[in-house]
């Protein structure tokens, strides 16, 4: 692991209750090497604490010019067992994991990318928007098994994999070979069940900073499809945005093109290669934070 940061970055988060909530049940951490969005699940009681636990573990981490895929899975392990620990209301408390953590490979910067349940992980590169993770929910299932029909009848918050609640699911992990120029946004479904794929991927494209794609982002989840003279039509959940870009990556000797990364695959932790990620007003809630890495 390197001894100073492999990828300098700067980046922005928001969080937001919506409109239609009035707990916020998301916890996020945007503090390099991490960043990463938590979406707890198990009514206000639990949610908010479990999600937060997922978040504090992982926070452990923080300190580090960069994190490993052991350091990270032992985090989760440690957040697994005290999320089985809370309940509320007779349900069991769960959350989801997604987002990024700064990484590297003999030096090379690289993205070390999370996920569990159905908060997502995308990267702009080159010029395309790629939804690196993939979610573990019914609705995914269906499309994956050629059922589209049932998936648009299908609650979308129907989620398969979980930290806690009830599930012994482990987090998919991917390792990204990183280039200067990357944005990377990780979300709550809050954004997503909002703003199509399209929309977020004309935000990154067309915003200059990780701030005002922030401020973006989460005015098109706030105000869904509703007229510019009309009252705000989104914000049905809770939504956590952060945007993160790469301003400088190291590079080992022997680098001379993008390596295709590589996916440690969920519950039997084995390695396959990953997909190819370079081929595809704010109301009440917090303003932007921002960042800039100063530390090469």
């Amino acid at each position: 692991m390197s001894a100073t940061a492999p990828i300098t970055v700067d980046w922005a988060s928001a969080t937001h209750p919506g409109l239609r909530r009035r707990s916020n049940e998301d916890s996020h951490i945007a503090q390099p090497p991490l960043f990463l969005v938590a979406d707890g699940m198990g009514g206000h009681a639990a949610g908010d604490v479990a999600s937060g636990i997922v978040v504090a573990e992982c926070a452990e981490l923080a300190a580090q010019p960069s994190v490993s895929v052991e350091q990270l899975q032992d985090a989760l392990t440690r957040a697994r067992r005290r999320v089985e620990r809370v309940g509320g209301a007779g349900r069991p408390a769960g959350s989801t994991l997604t987002g990024v953590a700064v990484s590297d490979v003999d030096g090379a910067g690289y993205w070390l990318i999370a996920n569990v349940g159905d908060s997502r992980t995308y990267r702009l590169a080159q010029g395309r928007l790629t939804q690196i993770t993939v979610d573990h929910s019914m609705v995914q299932e269906l499309i994956a098994s050629s059922r589209p029909d049932l998936a648009a009848r299908t609650g979308r918050n129907v989620i398969t994999r979980a930290i806690g609640a009830g599930s012994d699911g482990v987090a998919d992990i991917w390792m990204i070979p990183a280039a200067r120029g990357d944005r990377l946004l990780v979300c709550s479904d809050g954004l997503t069940n909002e703003v199509s794929d399209e929309q977020i991927a004309a935000i990154l494209t067309n915003t200059t900073d990780p701030r005002s794609a922030v401020t973006h982002l989460m005015f098109a989840a706030l105000h869904g499809d509703a007229g510019a003279d009309e009252p705000p039509a989104g914000g049905r959940d809770n939504i956590t945005v952060i945007v993160v870009d790469a301003r400088d990556v190291s590079l080992s000797e022997d680098d001379e093109d993008t390596a295709p990364g590589t996916r440690w695959g969920g519950a039997n932790g084995t390695r396959e290669a990953a997909p190819a990620a370079t081929s595809r007003g704010l109301g009440q809630g917090e303003s932007p934070h921002l960042g800039k890495d100063s530390s090469r």
